[in-house]
């Protein structure tokens, strides 16, 4: 079955897919179609939705809620997520799993609604407080925005740990057709960690303190093998890198441009590729490394430069490769024109 539907609607319909029980959160432009969404079929379909009094409420229902082993989320953008940064450091040091979407717009501060991916560094590399991470998802259409929301519970749920869904405003208010998801997921077994109150649980126990210093040692170790264990989950799309003599690269938004600017330049006789991570924690590196073998990188982003950076964190040193930006800020998007230029000025000058 097909719908034609906005991306903040199609997240709303992938929690359901997903058994989400609870929604707790606060509306914001441009998320607030996520909560409208939640509000008008999670009743109907007995599940919970509550409207909290701020960001920092909504995270820590959610904490109380993941705690008994509920399929939880919630939606906002970059004010809303800034509120919520001491909740999700406390989620990940209580190791429990949520959903949060960030339907990111231009800052910092207020800023405006229009879209942005200056949310990059907050998102991937824990923008709380702690030696943390979130899984971190970047759709770049409607379908994904249902597909990869009911990844990132699947993923949450696996490793116990807050996930992200990474998108723009361009995404939250898009509309496209979405194909439904076939069946409902299946329900995670939490019995062996969450807190439910009856004589199964008793021994549980749900905490994000050590006040030994040698305990709290231990478990930061614990949790970055943890997350080095993820990396069996990094996805990415690989277009026509094979015989690319400049790959593009982005997420999102910007992945879309970039796609429309590889084809323009592969009809005009430039051997062009995308590479976009699907995941931008775990990051797919082995992928990344294999575009780089083309000698030229332009990163395409709306930001100013976090996602560069890890492009050029994660390349292979031992094989020489030129990275360049073009971007923009403020709720300003790049021409598919512009990325064109820019990467026909890479291969004028050369590597």
């Amino acid at each position: 079955m097909r719908r034609f539907v906005k991306g903040n609607e199609a997240v709303a319909i992938g929690a359901i897919f997903a058994g989400c029980d609870a929604y707790f959160g606060y509306p914001i432009t441009p998320a607030s179609e996520i909560a409208h969404a939640v509000a008008d079929h999670f009743p109907r379909l007995g599940k919970e939705f509550l409207q909290a009094e701020c960001e920092t409420g909504a995270i820590n229902m959610i904490f109380g809620a993941a705690a008994t082993g509920r399929l939880t989320m919630t939606a906002s953008s970059g004010p809303g997520i800034s509120l919520m940064q001491e909740g999700l450091s406390y989620m990940a040091g209580a190791q429990l799993p949520t959903v949060v979407v960030n339907i990111m717009r231009a800052g910092p501060g207020l800023g405006n609604i229009g879209p942005e991916q200056g949310d990059y560094a907050q998102a991937v590399k824990g923008g709380g407080h702690g030696n943390y991470h979130n899984i971190v998802l970047a759709p770049a259409s409607v379908q994904e925005m249902c597909d990869l929301t009911m990844k990132a519970f699947e993923l949450a749920f696996r490793y116990r740990n807050p996930a992200v869904v990474l998108a723009d405003a361009f995404l939250g208010q898009m509309m496209e057709f979405l194909t439904l998801p076939e069946r409902e997921a299946a329900r995670p077994d939490t019995a062996a960690w969450a807190v439910q109150g009856d004589a199964l649980t008793r021994g549980n126990m749900i905490s994000s303190t050590n006040l030994q210093n040698d305990v709290q040692e231990a478990h930061n170790w614990d949790l970055q093998r943890k997350y080095a264990s993820m990396d069996v989950e990094a996805r990415a799309e690989s277009y026509l890198v094979e015989d690319a003599e400049i790959v593009l690269t982005g997420y999102g938004t910007s992945a879309r441009v970039a796609r429309s600017a590889v084809d323009r330049l592969r009809g005009q006789g430039v051997r062009a590729g995308l590479f976009r991570p699907l995941t931008l924690f775990p990051f797919p590196v082995r992928e990344l490394q294999e575009a780089g073998r083309s000698g030229r990188i332009l990163v395409v982003e709306l930001s100013n430069g976090q996602y560069r950076n890890d492009v050029l964190l994660h390349l292979d040193r031992g094989i020489p490769c030129q990275v360049e930006l073009i971007n923009r800020m403020g709720g300003n998007v790049m021409g598919v024109e512009d990325v064109m230029q820019k990467g026909m000025q890479m291969l004028e000058v050369g590597p």
